[in-house]
């Protein structure tokens, strides 16, 4: 029983092995002006796809989800790790519309996990975001980005 738990340990400070920090209770984030509400029961936890994107359904939409090669109307919130805003269309005080087939993978797989009406947030790896390139000057090389999003209508 030890020797299983040294060679874990060790796996673990040679990276070979991950640890799962999707059960990992983070706070809820703070909703921008003109966000809608959370669910009470929302969870504190991340669900990990297999494709690395983290997200968790902070409200549970009524509508249907929509498909890759639809499009979308949404109220959005992106903020970098150290916290900064990088784009917001609530802080612009107007939805915005778009293929899912023209954004970052991150978007084009997360959206589909949400119904119209509901509210995700994206934890976004840098290879399903912009990557090594990054967004300059906003979002910098290999940057993992947040999002808080409302689906508002499938189109």
């Amino acid at each position: 029983m030890r020797h299983g738990l040294a060679w874990t340990l060790c796996l673990l400070m040679t990276g070979l092995l991950m640890a799962d920090d999707t059960a990992k209770e983070v706070p809820h984030p703070e909703l921008p002006k003109g966000a809608g509400k959370i669910d009470e029961k929302a969870p504190k936890t991340f669900t990990t796809t297999k494709s690395g994107l983290k997200y968790r359904i902070l409200r549970e939409g009524k509508g249907k989800k929509p498909t890759a090669s639809q499009g979308v109307e949404v109220n959005y919130h992106g903020w970098l790790d150290n916290g900064k805003v990088f784009d917001s269309s609530y802080q612009r005080g107007e939805s915005i519309s778009f293929g899912l087939n023209q954004v970052i993978k991150g978007w084009t797989e997360g959206m589909q996990l949400v119904g119209e009406g509901g509210m995700i947030e994206l934890q976004i790896p840098s290879e399903l975001g912009y990557g090594a390139r990054g967004a300059p000057p906003v979002i910098p090389a290999n940057a993992q980005l947040h999002f808080l999003v409302e689906l508002i209508d499938v189109k």
